[in-house]
This record gives C-alpha cells, sequence and structure tokens, in this order.
C-alpha cells in the first residue's frame, strides 16, 4: 500500500487535516524534478556555467523543500501541543473523579455494612456492573430489608445502588474513550515520524540531493512530538489510565485491565477503518462537480516561483515592463493562463452583446450568454456549478427572457420571478430522490454486498471474470453513479489485480474494462447520469422508467458484450493471467439493509409505472420524495449524508435549465434550429439522429459529456420537434445515451480518469495512454453503432 494510502487509511478522521501531507511533499518534489529537467535544457552548454548554474539550482530546491517540511512540521507540533494538553486535562479530571467515587463508594459501602451486618461490602467493591447486579439481588431481598434499620432504608440503598452503577458506567466509558485517544495520539507521532523518512527518502531518490544537516536526525528528532521524554510521558499516560481502568473495573488486574483496553482499541479501529472506505466513497462528492480542481484565478502558475518566493500571487513584486513611455507595472495574477482565458471570454461576451446579429435585443443577449456559458463550461476557467449559479445573474441583467404569452421583454423584477421558477422542476427532485438512494446503498454496503457476490461467482477464468465484472460495473453505474461505480469495482478487484504480474494482460483488460462498462452505465437509467437528467427536462412527455429500461438496458447490454469480444480479441487478457477466485462476503443481509433495499425497489418499480399514477403523482419527480422521507425521517440517513449530496450537479442541472428557459423563451432557439434544419432538410429522421449523434460523440468525446447535453439537447429538442415528422424524444434520448458513449480518451469522464491513474504497488500506472486510446475511441465507435441501429429501433418501438 502506498504510504498515502496508508495515512488516509490510519488517520483519526477527525485529525485528518493535522497529518503530514505526504500527497503534497510528493507533488512538490515531481514539480522540482520537472523544473530541474526544463531548466537543464536551457542552460548553456559551457561546463562551467552549468556546473554553477546546476549547483544554485539544486540549493534553491533544498531551501524549497525544507521550507515546505517545516511548515509541515510546525503544523503537527501545533496540533500535537494543543490536543497533548486536551488529553492530560481530560486525565487529571478523570484521576480525581475516579479517586473520589472510590472513596465514596468504600465510605457508602462501610456504613451500610455496620448497619445491615449482611456482606454488601463485598458486592460494591469496584467491579463489573453486571456482578454488581447479580451480587446485590440476595442483599435487598425481603428477608433482609427489615435489617437496614433507618440509617439506610430498602428505597435509599435502591437509590445509592442506581447511582453507583450509572456512576461506574460513565467512568467506565470515560476511561475507555481516553486510552484510545491516547493510543490514537501515539500511533499519530508514529505516522508522522515514518513519514517525514519516507519524503526524505523520495527526494534523495528523486533529485539526488542529500538534504545538509540531516533534517530528520536534527529538525525532526528535536521537534517535541518526536522528543524520547515526551513518547515517554505519553506511554506514562497511557499506563496511568490502565490503572484507573483496572481501579474502576477489573479489582486493580492490570493485566485483565490492558486485555480489554486493547480489545475496547481494535474495535473501535475495526469499526473505524470500516467506515474510512465509506469515507472514499465520498470522493463522488469531490469530484462530481467537474472543474472543482481546478486552480483558481488567483493561484500562481508557477508553483515554483510562489514556494521560492513564499508568498501569495498578491504580495509577489510586479512584473516590470519597459516602454518609451517609463516603466509599466502589471500585477502578477493578471498574467496568470486562467486569468487571460477568462478575459477573453469576457471580450467575446461584450462583442456579442454589442454587435448587431439579431434586429431584437433578447436574442441578441441570449446568443452572448450561451456562448459566454458554453466557453466557461468548456475550457472550466471557473468551476462548472459556478458558471451555471451565474447563468440566471446574466440572464436577468441583459433581459434575455420574454413573456410566454404576450412576447414583450421582461422587466428585471418580472424576469427574475420568471427564471427562477424554471430552476426547479419535478426532475431536480427526481435527481435528489437518486442521491438518496445511492447514499443508502452505498453506506449500508449493499451495492459491495451484492458486487462481491456476483464476482465471487464468476469463476477463475480470465474472460468470464472479464464480462462479470464489466456487468457489475454497469449494474453499480446506473444506482450510484459512474463516479462511484469504478471506484468501488477497483477496490473489490484488487486482490486479484496485486496477484498478476505487471507484464500480464488482464490487469489492463480488468481496469480498462471497468471503466469503459462504468460510461455505459451512465445510460442504463434515468438517475445514472447527469446528461439522463438534462434530457428528461428536455422530453415532453417524460418517458417512464420503464420506458427508459427497454431501450436503455438492451443497448447497454449489446455494447458491453461486443466491448468485451473487442477486447478478447485484442489484448488477450489470459496471456500471463493466473486467477485466485474472488472470497464471496459472509456478511448477512441485516434487516436494516432489507429494509432499504425493499424501499429502493418499491420506489424503481413505481418510477416505471409512473404514467398510470399520474391521476395520483402527478410526475416521477413527487414519486422521488418517497426515499427521502424514508430514509431521512426513519435515521437511516443523516443530515450530514444529505449535506454530501452532489449539490453542485443541482445547480449545473438548474443552471442548465435555466439558460434552456432563456435559448427559448428570447426567440434564439427558433433561430438556430431553422438554420439546423435548412442543413438537415430532407432527411428523415434516422439521418437526423446519425449526423446528431456522430457531432455528439465527437463533442462530448472532448469537453464534459454534462456540458455537451447541456448546449446541444435543447437545440436537438427543437430541431426534432420542428421536422415534418417530429420526433423531439426520439432525438433527445439518442443523443443522451451517445453522451455517455463518449469514451475515447483517458479524460472523457471520470471513470477514465480513474482508470488512467491506478498503479500498482510500486506506482507504475497499469494503462497508458496509447492503449487507452486506442480501446477507448473503437470501443466508442461500437456503443454508436448499437444505439443507432438497435436502439434507435427500440425508440421507435417505444412510440418516442
Amino acid at each position: 500500500m502506498k504510504f498515502s494510502r496508508t495515512v488516509q487509511f490510519n488517520a483519526v478522521p477527525e485529525w485528518s487535516s493535522f497529518y503530514i501531507s505526504y500527497s503534497s511533499l510528493k507533488k512538490l518534489i515531481q514539480e522540482l524534478e520537472a523544473e530541474a529537467n526544463n531548466r537543464a535544457v536551457q542552460i548553456q552548454r559551457d561546463s562551467e556555467t552549468v556546473s554553477l548554474i546546476t549547483r544554485d539550482l539544486c540549493e534553491d530546491f533544498d531551501v524549497i523543500f525544507k521550507r515546505a517540511l517545516d511548515e509541515e512540521l510546525e503544523k503537527i507540533c501545533g496540533f500535537y501541543v494543543e490536543k497533548e494538553r486536551e488529553l492530560i486535562a481530560q486525565l487529571h479530571s478523570l484521576q480525581q473523579d475516579t479517586y473520589e467515587f472510590s472513596e465514596n463508594t468504600a465510605a457508602d459501602e462501610g456504613a451500610a455494612s455496620s448497619s445491615s451486618g449482611s456482606s454488601i461490602t463485598a458486592h460494591h467493591q469496584m467491579s463489573d456492573v453486571e456482578s454488581v447486579t447479580t451480587a446485590a439481588t440476595p442483599v435487598v431481598s425481603n428477608d433482609k430489608a427489615d435489617k437496614l434499620g433507618d440509617d439506610l432504608s430498602l428505597n435509599e440503598f435502591g437509590q445509592e445502588f442506581n447511582e453507583i452503577t450509572d456512576m461506574k458506567i460513565t467512568l467506565k466509558k470515560r476511561t475507555t474513550s481516553l486510552y484510545v485517544a491516547l493510543s490514537e495520539l501515539k500511533s499519530y507521532v508514529q505516522l508522522n515520524r515514518m513519514g517525514f523518512g519516507k519524503a526524505l527518502k523520495k527526494y534523495t531518490k528523486v533529485l539526488s540531493r542529500d538534504i545538509p544537516d540531516n533534517y530528520v536526525l536534527s529538525v525532526v528528532e528535536n521537534a517535541y512530538p518526536f522528543l524520547q521524554s515526551t513518547r515517554d510521558a505519553l506511554d506514562e499516560h497511557i499506563t496511568t489510565v490502565t490503572g484507573l481502568y483496572a481501579l474502576i473495573s477489573t479489582h486493580n488486574d492490570l493485566n485483565q485491565a490492558q486485555a480489554e483496553l486493547r480489545m475496547h482499541l481494535r474495535e473501535y479501529v475495526v469499526w473505524e477503518r470500516s467506515s474510512v472506505w465509506r469515507e472514499m466513497m465520498g470522493i463522488e462528492n469531490r469530484v462530481q462537480g467537474v472543474g472543482l480542481t481546478n486552480q483558481g484565478l488567483l493561484v500562481s502558475s508557477d508553483p515554483i516561483a510562489e514556494a521560492l518566493e513564499h508568498k501569495s500571487v498578491f504580495s509577489q513584486p510586479p512584473i516590470r515592463i519597459k516602454t518609451r513611455w517609463g516603466v509599466i507595472q502589471i500585477p502578477k495574477f493578471l498574467l496568470n493562463s486562467t486569468t487571460v482565458i477568462l478575459s477573453i471570454i469576457v471580450a467575446v461576451f461584450i462583442v456579442l452583446l454589442t454587435v448587431p446579429i439579431f434586429s431584437e435585443p433578447e436574442p441578441q443577449a441570449c446568443l452572448a450568454i450561451l456562448i459566454a456559458a458554453s466557453m466557461l463550461w468548456a475550457t472550466e476557467v471557473i468551476p462548472l456549478f459556478v458558471t451555471s449559479i451565474l447563468v440566471p445573474l446574466l440572464i436577468v441583467v441583459f433581459r434575455a427572457v420574454r413573456d410566454d404569452m404576450s412576447y414583450e421583454r421582461l422587466s428585471a423584477p418580472d424576469a427574475t420571478k420568471y427564471i427562477f421558477a424554471s430552476m426547479w422542476t419535478p426532475v431536480i427532485m427526481l435527481l435528489l430522490g437518486g442521491f438518496a438512494i445511492a447514499a443508502a446503498l452505498s453506506k449500508y454496503n449493499i451495492a459491495k454486498l451484492i458486487a462481491t457476490w456476483v464476482l465471487s461467482n464468476a469463476g477463475t477464468k480470465p474472460r468470464n471474470v472479464l464480462l462479470t465484472t464489466m456487468f457489475v460495473s454497469l449494474f453499480l453505474s446506473m444506482w450510484i453513479s459512474n463516479v462511484a461505480s469504478p471506484v468501488l469495482c477497483l477496490s473489490i478487484v484488487q486482490p486479484v489485480l496485486r496477484t498478476q504480474e505487471y507484464t500480464s494482460n488482464f490487469p489492463k483488460a480488468l481496469i480498462l474494462g471497468i471503466a469503459l462498462a462504468s460510461n455505459i452505465g451512465g445510460m442504463a437509467s434515468p438517475i445514472a447520469s447527469p446528461q439522463n437528467i438534462i434530457a428528461l427536462q428536455n422530453m415532453y412527455p417524460n418517458p417512464s422508467w420503464l420506458t427508459w429500461f427497454f431501450i436503455a438496458l438492451p443497448v447497454c447490454i449489446f455494447s458491453i458484450l461486443l466491448i468485451w469480444v473487442f477486447m478478447i480479441l485484442t489484448l488477450n487478457p489470459a496471456k500471463g493471467a493466473v486467477l485466485t477466485k474472488i472470497q464471496r462476503s459472509e456478511e448477512k443481509f441485516t434487516g436494516t439493509q432489507m429494509f432499504v433495499s425493499g424501499v429502493t425497489l418499491v420506489t424503481i418499480a413505481l418510477w416505471c409505472v409512473s404514467h398510470q399514477l399520474e391521476g395520483v403523482f402527478g410526475d416521477m419527480g413527487v414519486l422521488a420524495i418517497i426515499p427521502l422521507v424514508v430514509f431521512f425521517g426513519t435515521g437511516l440517513l443523516t443530515k450530514e449524508d444529505f449535506n454530501n449530496f452532489m449539490w453542485t450537479i443541482i445547480f449545473l442541472a438548474m443552471g442548465g435549465i435555466a439558460l434552456g428557459k432563456a435559448v427559448s423563451s428570447s426567440g434564439l432557439l427558433d433561430v438556430i434550429a431553422g438554420g439546423i434544419r435548412t442543413i438537415v432538410s430532407g432527411m428523415g429522421i434516422y439521418g437526423v439522429m446519425v449526423v446528431f449523434g456522430s457531432l455528439i460523440l465527437i463533442i462530448a468525446t472532448f469537453i464534459s459529456h454534462t456540458v455537451a447535453a447541456l448546449i446541444l439537447l435543447p437545440i436537438v429538442a427543437q430541431v426534432g420537434a420542428a421536422m415534418e415528422d417530429p420526433h423531439p424524444n426520439l432525438l433527445v434520448m439518442g443523443a443522451a445515451l451517445l453522451c455517455s458513449a463518449a469514451m475515447g480518451l483517458p479524460t472523457s469522464g471520470f471513470p477514465n480518469v480513474t482508470a488512467i491513474c491506478t498503479t500498482d504497488d510500486q506506482g507504475r500506472p497499469y494503462l497508458s495512454v496509447a492503449l487507452f486510446i486506442t480501446r477507448g475511441v473503437p470501443a466508442s465507435v461500437l456503443a454508436f453503432v448499437v444505439i443507432i441501429s438497435l436502439g434507435f429501433g427500440l425508440m421507435r418501438i417505444a412510440g418516442l
């Protein structure tokens, strides 16, 4: 396991931001290596100059890396001191409360013993609650109750016994919790100490440099958390807590106390690491709004220079340009490549807004907004969901919408009401219902259990395992999206990957198959991908889930089979493959898992017959409220789960809806659709689908599938509606399916990115870019052929 994953897997979730940022240090090393290579090419060939420049450059790199290490060390030291102070305060409080409890209990037991002459004392010593409860029963029997006298009545004794029991439980919980926290702090020190050693070793290996003065021995080992005296003190605190636990719970038996505390710690770690897997699935929520990882406008484009200066882009000195009129100073952030692209987009927007293209202002303003939004989405200079949020602002400010009845230009207040009313639709509610189902299936491990059970029955033949894995990826992408699906599938097949030789073709075929099948799975259900949601927004009336399944599932199955055959013929996955059977999970379905599965199946069944239920529920979006109410109302999903919904996708869809509404309302859509109708005039519905499908497949290969759908599907719907033989729903659904089929490049969708970034235990990637393209492009073509043949026929049969 890579050390960065070791840190992630062993870190205390609440402390995650305070561990050594090993991934950042490794990235910095890679940047330094790239900078060294770039500068080596540029320097002169004179040997003396080369030697001097190289030496100075390496010294600069040492300064950069040591500064990064110092920042990490300062962060770790600050956190450790604060956490140690907090835990020591808890320890002192626990010691005081434990000793007081011990003394008070002993005094009460003495009083009770002298009054009753019975054996109450023996049953009130510091022992487990269970033994106290058992021993107390005969003491307070009816025969002996009268002997307690006035000093200790039966009721008073029972009340005192309950108070002692409650206090004992509280102290035991506090002691266990403190033991776990101190043990985690000890692990925190060990993990960070290891991290510094790993980072320095990598720096030395990559750049052939030893940081002067032996950084670990001279700096790290002298930092407070790593001092031997500090570690000894931490061990003493753990020993003290063990003694307190023994006093409370094990009759001062230290060995038993230590064994019980270690068992508590082990159970806690097992539970926590199980939660880590679920947290790793949260990658879906962190990368969902494609473009979220882009650098911001004020991030320096030269990380090496920024590290050397150790300043923000605002505080860096401006660039000075000498002219005949004097020296011009330009702020450095204005020359950022992102800022340049944004400036170009703004300039295009202004030109389109001012140069007369249409005789009316509404389509003119709407065209400028459409082009600007499309460029922002395509270049991702700002996150996609931010562009979507910007869309209604531009629509209102530039008054790009008309009244649906009078066709008069709406005022800003009326435009605001108009555009915001259009953004919240039943489709958005359907998306939220899908998120709730996906969250429940992931949180309660249902998806993984089903996937593991299916793969365990795949046998050990490479082609069978490959095909089964691809269908599992397809199925998971239908319900938990094609972002989480490849992550989950890759985690399940890791034992298989680790047993293969690096030269074997089977790992390549398996990883590639998971990625391609996850993309295909984006077609399979209305909630499988954002482009399907956008398609539903442009289809009138919305097809039922049953209709969608009738069309999409055969298309997906045949596409998977063709891609599987293609990979067998071109990759020969059996070559060098030695497979062991994937172990079936022994975990049984719990009542909670059955309940979640039942609610999911009932909701899907209702969606399938939604048209028959329109008189009751009105729309599929209303049915989507059922899983939301049930899962959150029963506490199966919490407020945190709700906050972790893919809200960037929600805003992306809402922005697309707003833009589509403006394009239609302003009259721009009529103009565009009229121009396209002229081009495709004389073509039948099939010819139009092939032309549009080819265009969409190419565009969606290079830009986000969702962005392609946002831009093109409203136009497709309008063209389809204006044909002599109108079939707008057929064209829209075909276009949506083709968006998911665009998977030719390693950057065409998140499943592809996941696949190309997957590495073995030594950090070597399984797939090369060339290997991906030579299989991804033909796979896209095969899916395209299936959609325009089988898919087209099924859509006609379904009446679209």
